[in-house]
């Protein structure tokens, strides 16, 4: 038998240099460095929402049979039955009315006050920060406000109007069902206002003060300024902003769920609450799968095309070809968009017309040349000055009066809530709420748990989102468009899509009312959004720091944890009171995975309070004030770096 040959390592080490070369030109120059960084939110991606997204595709084929207990395969019948379901088509119908309505306000209102805040007035910074207050309240503090607020008995509203004459009895705005639907629609507005004056008021400061000039130089008036010089450099944000807020608008949950659990009669049942009825509520997965599913293909059009938009600079960069599908998509939107805007302001641009006519006609008649001003330019900004701060009034008012309603609430008394006793203010003022809340109601061990679940959230969220971001901004790996195209995909992805695939997907993991369930599964939607902030920011700091500190020996991960990671100090305290706000807000989730009242966090723990027609209000408004005053602390304290880092992270990214 000939001895085997043994080859030196001088003859070994060729081979493995070309298969290194071989795999560096198939998976990339840093695929080796790249794995540790993006390991840890792939498998969080795909485990908690690529794999239940699939299950429950097959799920929703699926049906549970009563009789034997056995769940049964049904192809496509669920989505079959929906097109002849009347509480589905229905549902549908709600949803879409409650979209259209509250974008269509939503978009003139924070185009008003983001107009008006872009303009010289007093105390510009303050009214911005009052604007949007509305953004940092959770949601169950807003469902309970408004709900306080519109209580036929012991609310404010019916006070008010009946003050101005505009009612003269009280109105079940949540009960009756004619009333209920524009009600939450004043609600979602109230609480959509900061989205749309942030977005537009960049959009506005971007815009060139010289064509403004120009343009009135020229002789157009307001409205005709806004609609050739205005509208056109705010095209790209207002489809964005447009097309975010539809997707959030239209699978809306908690909000009304708190509020009217789609009552009256069905009034305002929304697809989402509908879904939740099915799965959750009677265990039907596959039907409650199959009409949460059912929006799915709108949805996927909806983000490619804003996905499309978002990423149409690179697109344009990287190729000269003619226009795509996707291109021919997007004019056609904004054809359609410029023509309803078209028909928006035709009323006010025949308003100012026939002003100028009535000022032509003044001056004819005092003898005075039309083109001559009536008062001088001091005076016109003056008056100017006026009517915005007067229009603005309104608004100011809208957006505050939840809180002093929420805040005068906490500090009566119990029969002087009941017996409605001084209503706008305590009368006598008492701390009595809040030492009921904390003695007779576990809402310390709520606070606790929200504490908990929030903080390890975000800990685990902006950790991994920092080391992804650091490989898909800086390193050259194979699938790195392609995981950022995902991030993308799935931070817009909305959570009435995946609840109920992940209730199940924890079932069978024995997660189910834990706190795992809700530390695991946060991130699913923490962790996209903070990773494409850090992915902006890190390709704002200079590369050739870490090359320096490479070139002297550092390590790949050295340099990422000495140097590049405290210069993006801003954008980390950003993307960490980002997620820990939206985990300490976070409703759906934790009302479906949490059943046991030691595990819940203050969302659901006020919601618990509610018992029936019984609602507690000195204690419930006393509770919403403590919950909301951590979020709004942070904030205070940290406004500086959320700008700085959301602005960085989001041009950039």
């Amino acid at each position: 038998m000939d001895n085997p040959v043994h080859l030196s390592a001088p003859a070994l080490r060729p081979a493995r240099v070309i298969r290194a070369r071989r795999l560096r030109s198939i998976l990339g120059r840093d695929w080796k460095v790249a794995i540790p960084f993006v390991l840890p939110m792939v498998l969080i991606m795909v485990g908690l929402i690529a794999w239940p997204f699939i299950n429950a595709i097959f799920l929703s084929t699926t049906s549970l049979n009563f009789l034997t207990g056995e769940t049964q395969y049904v192809g496509f019948r669920n989505y079959q039955r929906l097109l002849t379901n009347s509480d589905f088509l229905f549902s549908l119908e709600n949803t879409i009315r409650f979209t259209f309505w509250s974008l269509a306000v939503k978009i003139v209102t924070g185009m008003t006050i983001a107009m008006i805040l872009n303009s010289r007035i007093p105390f510009r910074s303050v009214l911005t920060g009052i604007m949007l207050l509305p953004w940092i309240v959770p949601e169950i503090v807003t469902a309970l406000a408004w709900k306080s607020i519109y209580d036929p008995i012991f609310g404010g509203l019916n006070p008010i109007l009946q003050g101005v004459g505009l009612i003269d009895k009280p109105l079940g705005w949540l009960s009756d069902a004619d009333l209920a639907m524009p009600s939450i629609i004043a609600v979602n507005v109230w609480k959509g206002i900061p989205f749309y004056v942030l977005l537009l008021l960049a959009g506005l400061k971007a815009i060139d003060r010289e064509q403004l000039e120009a343009a009135e130089v020229d002789g157009a008036n307001v409205v005709q300024r806004f609609r050739n010089v205005t509208l056109p450099g705010l095209r790209y944000v207002i489809v964005v902003v447009l097309l975010l807020s539809f997707i959030s608008t239209f699978n809306q949950f908690g909000l009304i769920f708190l509020m009217t659990g789609g009552g009256p009669g069905g009034a305002t049942r929304l697809y989402s609450i509908l879904a939740y009825e099915k799965a959750i509520g009677s265990l039907q997965y596959g039907p409650g799968i199959a009409i949460a599913f059912s929006v799915a293909p709108l949805m996927a059009l909806l983000i490619w095309l804003l996905a499309k938009f978002m990423r149409q600079d690179d697109k344009q960069a990287a190729t000269d070809k003619g226009p795509t599908i996707s291109d021919r998509v997007l004019a056609l939107l904004g054809l359609v968009m410029g023509r309803l805007l078209d028909l928006l302001f035709l009323p006010f641009e025949l308003i100012f017309e026939g002003l100028e006519k009535l000022s032509d006609a003044i001056h004819r008649l005092f003898g005075r040349s039309s083109h001559r001003p009536i008062l001088k330019r001091a005076g016109r900004e003056r008056r100017s000055l006026i009517t915005r701060l007067l229009i603005l009034f309104p608004f100011m008012v809208f957006v505050l009066f939840p809180f002093y309603w929420v805040t005068v609430t906490s500090f009566k008394t119990t029969p002087q809530i009941s017996q409605r006793v001084s209503i706008f203010w305590p009368d006598p003022g008492t701390l009595g709420q809040f030492t009921s809340l904390i003695q007779d109601t576990p809402f310390l061990k709520w606070f606790g748990n929200s504490v908990l679940v929030a903080t390890l959230s975000t800990i685990i969220s902006v950790a991994l989102a920092s080391l992804a971001a650091y490989a898909l901004s800086r390193l050259k790996f194979r699938g790195a468009g392609l995981l950022t195209s995902f991030l993308l995909i799935t931070y817009l992805l909305p959570a009435t899509l995946l609840f109920i695939p992940l209730y199940q997907t924890l079932t069978e993991l024995g997660l189910i009312n834990t706190y795992g369930a809700l530390i695991l599964t946060y991130p699913t939607f923490l962790l996209p959004f903070a990773t494409w902030v850090m992915m902006g920011y890190f390709r704002s700091i200079p590369v050739e720091l870490e090359e320096a500190a490479m070139i002297d020996g550092a390590s790949r991960l050295y340099a990422f944890w000495r140097i590049t990671l405290p210069l993006a100090a801003p954008a980390l305290l950003a993307v960490a009171l980002f997620a820990f706000t939206n985990a300490w807000n976070e409703f759906l989730f934790a009302f479906v995975f949490i059943t046991s009242e030691s595990l819940r966090t203050l969302p659901i723990g006020l919601q618990s309070m509610v018992v029936g027609d019984i609602l507690p209000w000195g204690q419930l408004m006393a509770a919403s004030l403590l919950t909301a005053i951590p979020v709004a602390v942070l904030y205070i304290y940290a406004q500086r770096f959320l700008a700085e880092g959301l602005t960085v992270g989001g041009v950039k990214g």
